[in-house]
């Protein structure tokens, strides 16, 4: 059986209570704003006008969800 180390943990329980939910993403290369699909310890799957965008979570800066727009 795998086991998986995670780098962050506070990152990633947090995102997991976002999944399904309008997020803001800042990484290293830019902002994605869109529908958090999938948390994996490793990445985040966010749908951003019918296109998937795979971030690592290494390369995230700050997120946050969008309430209201």
């Amino acid at each position: 059986m795998e086991t998986w180390n995670l780098r962050d943990p506070y990152v990633y329980q947090a995102l997991q209570g976002l999944e399904n939910r309008k997020i803001a993403v800042q990484t290293i290369r830019g902002s994605v704003q869109g529908v958090l699909r999938m948390v994996m310890p490793d990445y985040i799957v966010v749908e951003m006008g019918g296109a998937l965008f795979h971030i690592r979570t290494a390369q995230i800066i700050w997120f946050y969800e969008i309430v209201h727009e």
